[in-house]
């Protein structure tokens, strides 16, 4: 059993303790930055507000940041120093800046380190991923992303100084996808006429590859959170629909969770098993540590890129321009 400390007493510190807990792993504290949370997932963790607790305490294994993004640097290098392995919500940062000193601290360090990209981990990602890799739908050539929730909650969200605003915090699971199926980024375009959106994206990419990507958060309340994925390839096509009452969900009787593969072949479509994604996410960063393995399913250089791109969106909402991205090795 592994001892967790959650950073951030959020919507996401919160699904990161159920995951956890579900998993039979012990929460020994919860990092809140005001007194008097409320922790239901978790009734046996200490409530603290000095993160130094945390870190100075050597039984803690492993540290789940999910905190607001501005602060990430901070805390991840600092428990990195302490010697704990890091699970760090995305986005990593919001500056290239700070993502790298992270990366260059995870890189000088013996920890383990994951950025939770976990669209990587719902069953309809993973199997594109995987079906793309086995080469059936051939070179994908152009894709398509979409991305639908309801306003959030947390305040802090709406300052853009901390969450990096609905294009960062949101997209970037798309800007992720559309990198991972089509390859080096080059140019980016952004066009919305309102900060929620719906914000169109359009990604270059040195191959000639098209991504597209939107984005919104302003659904009318009581609608489902929706995601979706459309990639043309040389060979074929491939279409996934996750549609759920959150995204913390995995479906049920009244979701949306379909899978649809094209090729010359012939058209196979599918209703996928509703796994937990997020416990899939802690299961295999948990089994990295166990192994002292790098998390070559979700590298950290992939979310410093991912990151390049969502700041390159924002900064195209602002300028009404094209923004070229620097090759970087």
């Amino acid at each position: 059993m592994t001892t967790i400390a959650i950073l951030g007493a959020g919507y996401m510190g919160r699904t990161h303790a159920a995951a956890f807990t579900a998993l039979g792993h012990d929460i020994r504290y919860i990092y809140a930055r005001h007194s008097g949370e409320t922790f239901a997932g978790a009734p046996g963790a200490r409530l603290v507000t000095d993160v130094t607790t945390v870190l100075a305490d050597p039984d803690v294994d492993v540290v789940s940041i999910c905190t607001p993004t501005t602060t990430h640097r901070d805390l991840a290098v600092r428990a990195l120093n302490a010697g704990k392995h890091v699970l760090l919500e995305k986005p990593v940062a919001l500056t290239i800046a700070d993502a790298l000193a992270i990366s260059a601290a995870a890189s000088a360090s013996d920890r383990t380190v994951m950025v939770a990209h976990v669209v990587r981990f719902f069953e309809g990602y993973r199997r594109a991923r995987a079906d793309v890799e086995a080469g059936r739908i051939g070179s994908v050539v152009s894709a398509r992303a979409r991305r639908l929730i309801t306003k959030p909650e947390s305040a802090w969200w709406y300052d853009e100084d901390e969450s990096g605003g609905v294009v960062v915090d949101v997209g970037i699971h798309d800007f992720d996808q559309m990198n991972l199926f089509l390859g080096t980024p080059v140019t980016v375009t952004s066009t919305s006429n309102d900060p929620l959106g719906p914000i169109e994206t359009t990604i270059e990419y040195r191959s000639g590859a098209i991504g597209q990507v939107l984005t919104f958060a302003g659904v009318p309340a009581g609608a489902p959170f929706t995601t979706s994925l459309n990639l043309v390839g040389t060979l074929g096509l491939l279409d996934y629909e996750f549609a759920a009452d959150a995204p913390t969900a995995t479906g049920g009787p009244s979701g949306v969770n379909t899978y649809r593969l094209a090729t010359a072949g012939g058209s196979e479509a599918e209703t996928l098993s509703s796994l937990d994604h997020y416990e899939r996410q802690i299961e295999y960063f948990l089994e990295c540590v166990r192994t002292g393995a790098d998390p070559v399913f979700c590298p950290m250089a992939s979310a410093v890129r991912a990151l390049e791109v969502a700041l390159a969106a924002r900064q195209s909402l602002v300028t009404g321009e094209t923004v070229p991205l620097e090759e970087r090795a």
